[in-house]
């Protein structure tokens, strides 16, 4: 591993690989990869890249001019605090070659106090989008830097950035909001990318800084953990297309998410793991938000029966002259903590009550509803899980900032404070 002073090492063609020699279209392939030791030196190899000649090759026994044109509509860069967790984001980047082409950087910091050094990986992927097309062009950058160089993640972005070009940071796994180092980096970007269910512990406390940074407005906040639940909000809404149920969407009182939880003995004993309840806050933050819900009282444990894994936790909104209740139900299940079991909805109007009751499983989304206790609707939705090569192009996709995604986290936000602050670190 360079360890800083080490010159570059030039271009080498992958493979023998070589500018102009025949690919097949729409298959991305790895040009060129070289390696530096310094921010000069990565701006040296991607000149390199670019500064090499124009090729021709052979076409049903003539001769036509193919050019390797560099094309990038956005800067994405990736913070991971551990290479493997570059090395998976890369591979979920792979899977958008040829439709977003972007200067990408992967930047990883190790051994903070140990002596300043940096090793980085410039490679460069192209793709022919069609026969008699020339190959399009991106690079990707990979960077380790330790000591001094690996505290100061802005500075190794800053120089490398394409300049008038949108930038969007995907931080995966846990991301330092409130630092100064993430302050530095998120100065830069456009767009912050995050994954809230993958946040250790409950993930409230980022879920509250993630909500004071949404109500900034700059950058612009993606989280995964709230696009996923798309497939549960439609068919939400859904339930409320009917017309004889529509005049019961501002008399709900009672809003109850169930919510999967490890048994760590799978005997059931009662001994849960820790469970990070980021998605079943982010449906109560979406309905709050979109109906105008305040909340007068925040998540909470019920009074006496405890406060760690597993415990329901509840709060109190308000509807105009309402309250609605809320409550966070778990139970122990074999499924993946945190994930989302049901939604269930409780509304009453004059005298009436509609009960609506919301369950998905593998592709499949069903919506049930009873008034006065008779099922009045069982309805079935082929909805697929995103990946998240679906859920990072949708972020790069999405022009601007959007109100469903800033109102819910807000709105989550404000749900989760009083705990948010407890778990802060």
């Amino acid at each position: 591993m360079t360890q800083g002073g080490e010159s570059g090492r030039g271009l080498e063609p992958v493979g023998g690989a070589e500018l102009g020699s025949i690919i097949q279209p729409g298959e991305p392939v790895l040009r060129w990869a070289s390696r530096a030791g310094s921010i000069t030196e990565i701006e040296r190899e991607l000149a390199r890249i670019w500064a090499q000649p124009t090729l021709t090759v052979p076409v049903e026994g003539g001769e036509e001019r193919r050019i390797a044109a560099r094309t990038s509509v956005m800067n994405l860069v990736v913070i991971a605090r551990r290479p493997e967790v570059g090395e998976r984001a890369m591979a979920t980047i792979a899977g958008l070659t040829g439709r977003h082409p972007s200067r990408t950087l992967v930047v990883s910091a190790m051994d903070p106090d140990g002596p300043s050094w940096l090793d980085a990986r410039v490679q460069a992927y192209c793709m022919l989008p069609r026969a008699d097309a020339p190959e399009v062009c991106a690079e990707a950058i990979t960077i380790m830097a330790g000591g001094e160089s690996g505290r100061h993640l802005s500075a190794i972005m800053a120089p490398l950035l394409v300049h008038d070009l949108p930038v969007t940071v995907w931080w995966p796994g846990e991301p330092p909001l409130g630092s100064r180092q993430a302050a530095d980096v998120l100065a830069l970007a456009d767009r912050f990318v995050v994954d809230g269910s993958a946040w250790s512990g409950d993930g409230l406390a980022r879920v509250s800084q993630l909500a004071r940074l949404a109500a900034s407005g700059r950058p612009t906040v993606f989280d995964f953990a709230l696009v996923r639940q798309a497939r549960w909000r439609e068919a939400i809404a859904s339930v409320f297309d009917h017309r004889d149920f529509l005049p019961y969407l501002r008399s709900i009182r009672r809003v109850a998410v169930t919510y999967a939880v490890r048994d760590l003995d799978g005997a059931g004993s009662g001994a849960l793991a820790s469970t990070n309840i980021v998605k079943p806050v982010y449906h109560v933050g979406w309905l709050a938000s979109r109906l105008g819900w305040m909340v007068t009282s925040p998540l909470a444990a019920i009074a006496g029966r405890g406060d760690g894994p597993g415990a329901e936790l509840v709060a109190t909104l308000r509807d105009g002259r309402h309250d609605v209740a809320v409550a966070l139900h778990p139970v122990a299940s074999t499924m993946p903590s945190g994930t989302t079991l049901r939604v269930e909805l409780v509304a009453e109007r004059r005298g009436s009550e509609l009960r609506a009751e919301v369950t998905a499983e593998a592709e499949l989304v069903r919506a049930r509803a009873w008034r006065d206790g008779e099922k009045t609707l069982d309805r079935a939705f082929r909805a697929s899980r995103r990946t998240d090569v679906d859920l990072l192009m949708e972020a790069i996709e999405t022009a601007g900032a959007d109100a469903v995604t800033t109102g819910a986290i807000r709105a989550a936000g404000a749900l989760v404070a009083p705990r948010a602050s407890r778990g802060a670190s």
